[in-house]
């Protein structure tokens, strides 16, 4: 059951990741801009060949695609890993994971695709922008939070409950 929800979620964030990335790239031009939320949140269309904050952007491009590549890669084989340790026995773990590894997924195929990841989140607060970013970095950043919610706050407290239970 677990490896059906994994499948569900995992599948839910990359087909957004690329759905929104191919609205995107075909309803903006290269570094279009609309304010949607004046002060606060435009879409703008834009291209990253680093990797999160433009890490590594200025290496030569078949050595960097190289590295993300291989990263990726090790990486879902990691979560595949997790997941098989973590998820078999807790429902936010795997939909932790999944998102972690739809989000890694979803930068994997423009990487493999486009040689760049396509970004148009952009918030901002006066002349201040954070870096654009995708839904893939959301579901990475949503997953990390949730999993370490979880190994923080929830499972030691079952852990706890778990122990005093009497036998």
């Amino acid at each position: 059951m677990r490896l059906v929800l994994f499948s569900a979620v995992f599948l839910a964030a990359l087909a957004l990741d690329q759905i929104s990335k191919f609205w995107i790239s075909a309803h903006f031009v290269l570094f279009e801009s609309r304010e949607l939320v004046p002060g606060f949140f435009n879409l703008t269309y834009v291209t990253n060949n680093g990797a999160a904050f433009s890490i590594l952007a200025g290496q030569p491009a078949l050595w960097r695609q190289a590295v993300f590549v291989l990263i990726n890669l090790v990486a879902l084989a990691v979560i595949g890993l997790a997941q098989y340790r973590f998820g078999r026995n807790d429902r936010l773990y795997t939909v932790s994971l999944a998102l972690i590894a739809g989000g890694a997924a979803g930068n994997l195929c423009d990487r493999m695709r486009l040689s760049h990841v396509i970004d148009f989140l952009d918030f901002y607060i006066g002349a201040y922008h954070w870096p654009a970013f995708n839904i893939a970095d959301s579901a990475i950043v949503l997953g990390v939070a949730l999993f370490m919610f979880n190994s923080i706050f929830l499972e030691p407290r079952q852990e706890k409950q778990h122990s005093h239970q009497p036998l």
